[in-house]
């Protein structure tokens, strides 16, 4: 999959603002699942850094594994990479809510469960949908 970036200054600045836009548009279900979860003691600022640490933590394992590992065991250092990279961003929800790994878990599955119900209303009520990332 070949990533193509916007050239010209204003097509860079528009990417970037949608960039930010979806990164808070994405950590309100988390907000929503680390509030229900923690009791009340989660912050969207604690969202915030989940959900972008996350990503960054995920992606920089996953490369790092699939990368280092690929031309020493072939195509299993991806399965493998997919794992401890999934682990990794569980434990940065795990640090940035202050939980343990079972609330962490139950927030990504709080938050996905959220975000379905907030993709069913934009879609049923305004016709605007979320790219199809669903794992199902």
């Amino acid at each position: 999959m070949t990533l193509h970036f916007p050239s010209d200054p204003v097509g860079l600045f528009v990417y970037l603002v949608g960039l930010l836009i979806l990164w808070f548009i994405v950590s309100i279900p988390v907000y929503f699942a680390g509030k229900l979860l923690k009791g009340g003691r989660a912050s969207f600022g604690s969202a915030l850094g989940a959900t972008l640490g996350g990503v960054i933590v995920y992606w920089l394992v996953f490369s790092v594994i699939a990368y280092f590992l690929g031309a020493v065991i072939g195509p299993a250092a991806g399965a493998l990479a997919l794992v401890v990279g999934l682990l990794a961003w569980l434990a940065v929800f795990r640090a940035a809510f202050s939980t343990s790994w079972f609330g962490a878990i139950g927030i990504v599955i709080v938050a996905w469960l959220i975000l379905l119900v907030f993709d069913f209303l934009l879609t049923t009520l305004f016709g605007v949908k979320f790219p199809d990332f669903f794992p199902f």
